[in-house]
């Protein structure tokens, strides 16, 4: 295992290529797999493509391509060569992906097939008249081998230099490039042994996308530092996909957005529990939960161990039925720019609503906490914590304060246990009527346990709170066939719906946060990769 005399990305690569060698590391779920000493090889060839087109160590290599096992090969060749990463988000539009080449300054992209017609669009939109080169992802698989030694492929580097920029989506407006060092992320993968310890026996299977730092840093550094392997499909994580996948590599590791595990308990777990007549009895429901737990871990190949949320809160319906049924999921609170993890709990020793304490080595205080209930802004320090914004001095010395603490936006509070609580966005939270704060976030997860609810967002206008709330796909489908004769008798059907919505959900809130008017959203929020509702995009909200 990965032994930290250099928290680099070099070093993790060069050690673990040795001590795993005839391992397998990388692999697609149907098809050819990579040991970690080709691993070392592809990036060697990787790297050795970039030296040839002139690029010297502080350079910038984009990756633009769907998770696969050239992905990592790019990652580690450039990054372990003294380049700098820059992922892109496949989800970016032509102009987004145009604009990070050229804020960043990228001298060369990764590219895969697929994204390719996506490049040429970019490239046609971008303003600077030199083009980066390009390089074809797929090309790395056959690579050859350097013959060249270790230090002149891969020679040292310092801990603080710079491995990634990474610029997020965000849910606040435009993106910004987040600077991280070798440290940031090889100390943060590291470190994640507080709460998990990897070994080569374990078998992960990638959903998320690896231009996120969430599934970047957990999802690939971590096992390749520990001698995991990890596997990729080579579709979108659908139900026709995932499932088999899931099936037959039966992971012991998965890494998720809420989403993915709601929607499953919600659409396929929840319905039959509630088909049954004795689940309405409390002698059986805990029976008829218990069987419901290890059917669905079944579906998960029946090896897992760490099925690790983050990225949004998990509704607590949700979170409740998987603790109820010791389902061996894990909580984990981080940013990108926190390289992400901050915070953490291990499957077992979660408590509900809570991400866990801070992790060993990461410092954690809530500022300016309001004297009443103790909630403040999340402040963190660490070797996690980013260098700054790349380009962008101003905005780097908002989100620091002056004694070095970074920002997080976030509100939270301790529990007398050291754990943390999120409470929301701090930009996101209302102030109520007689100063009380707010949190649209605790809102949305009560109206999105709501059997009618798909998902929603809460802001405030003069009126009130108000809810935009986008009701199930089988729910539209049934009232809209019902009242196809006028578009007025649909009006009144989806109105009456939206108002037991409003009623049902200001039951079980307080009195000062209770919704006004709820609205039908018809189309799908938008949303970023992590699957995150883009705020900003909605409504207004007035303090």
């Amino acid at each position: 295992m990965y032994d930290p005399t250099l928290f680099t990305i070099r070093d993790i690569l060069l050690q673990s290529s040795a001590e795993f060698a005839e391992l397998p590391v990388l692999a697609w779920a149907e098809g050819r797999s990579y040991t970690y000493a080709e691993l070392k090889a592809k990036a060697a060839a990787a790297a050795v493509l970039l030296k040839t087109l002139g690029l010297q160590a502080g350079d910038r290599a984009a990756i633009l391509s769907e998770n696969r096992p050239e992905w990592g090969m790019a990652y580690f060749g450039t990054a372990a060569a003294g380049f700098i990463v820059v992922p892109i988000m496949v989800d970016f539009g032509a102009a987004q992906i145009a604009n990070i080449l050229e804020h960043s300054g990228t001298k060369a992209v990764f590219v895969s097939k697929k994204l390719e017609p996506k490049l040429v669009e970019a490239f046609a939109s971008m303003k600077a008249p030199a083009r980066p080169a390009v390089i074809a992802l797929e090309d790395l698989s056959e690579a050859a081998a350097p013959s060249l030694a270790d230090e002149v492929l891969f020679p040292a580097l310092s801990e603080d230099s710079l491995a990634a920029i990474i610029y997020t989506s965000g849910t606040t407006g435009f993106s910004k490039g987040v600077m991280l060092t070798h440290r940031n992320i090889a100390w943060n993968a590291w470190a994640n042994r507080t709460i998990i310890v990897m070994n080569t026996r374990d078998v992960f299977l990638s959903i998320l996308p690896l231009a996120h730092t969430y599934e970047c840093t957990l999802g690939l550094i971590l096992p390749v530092l520990q001698g995991s392997r990890v596997y990729y499909l080579d579709r979108p994580p659908s139900a026709s996909a995932l499932l088999p996948a899931l099936a037959q590599i039966r992971p012991t590791v998965v890494l998720s957005v809420p989403l993915v595990i709601e929607k499953i308990y919600r659409s396929s777990v929840l319905p039959k529990l509630q088909a049954m007549k004795l689940y309405a009895s409390p002698l059986f429901k805990g029976i008829l939960e218990r069987l419901a737990g290890l059917k669905l871990k079944k579906v998960f190949g029946g090896r897992l161990r760490f099925f690790g949320v983050g990225g949004a809160p998990l509704a607590p319906d949700v979170e409740a039925f998987l603790a109820r049924v010791k389902f061996p999921y894990a909580i984990g609170y981080g940013l990108t720019e926190t390289s992400p993890m901050v915070a953490g709990a291990p499957p077992f020793k979660t408590v509900p609503r809570s991400t866990g304490p801070a992790m060993r080595g990461v410092e954690i205080r809530i500022a300016d906490a309001r004297a009443d209930n103790g909630e403040g802004e999340i402040q963190v320090r660490g070797p996690n914590v980013m260098r700054g914004y790349w380009r962008d001095e101003e905005h780097t010395k908002e989100v620091f304060t002056e004694d070095g603490w970074f920002r997080t936006g976030d509100l939270g509070v301790f529990d007398d246990k050291g754990r943390l609580f999120i409470r929301g966005r701090l930009k996101s939270m209302i102030l109520g009527a007689s100063g009380e704060n707010i949190y649209p976030e605790e809102i949305e997860a009560i109206l999105n346990q709501h059997e009618l609810v798909l998902e929603s967002i809460v802001y405030k206008d003069e009126a009130g709170l108000v809810a935009l709330v986008q009701l199930k796909p089988e729910i539209m489908d049934a009232f809209g066939d019902a009242v196809h004769d006028g578009i007025v008798g649909m009006e009144q059907k989806a109105g009456d719906m939206l108002e037991r919505v409003r009623k049902e959900a200001n039951a079980k809130l307080a009195a000062f946060s209770r919704i006004t008017k709820v609205v039908l959203q018809k189309e799908p929020f938008e949303k970023t990769p992590k699957q995150s509702i883009k705020r900003f995009r909605y409504g207004t909200k007035q303090p």
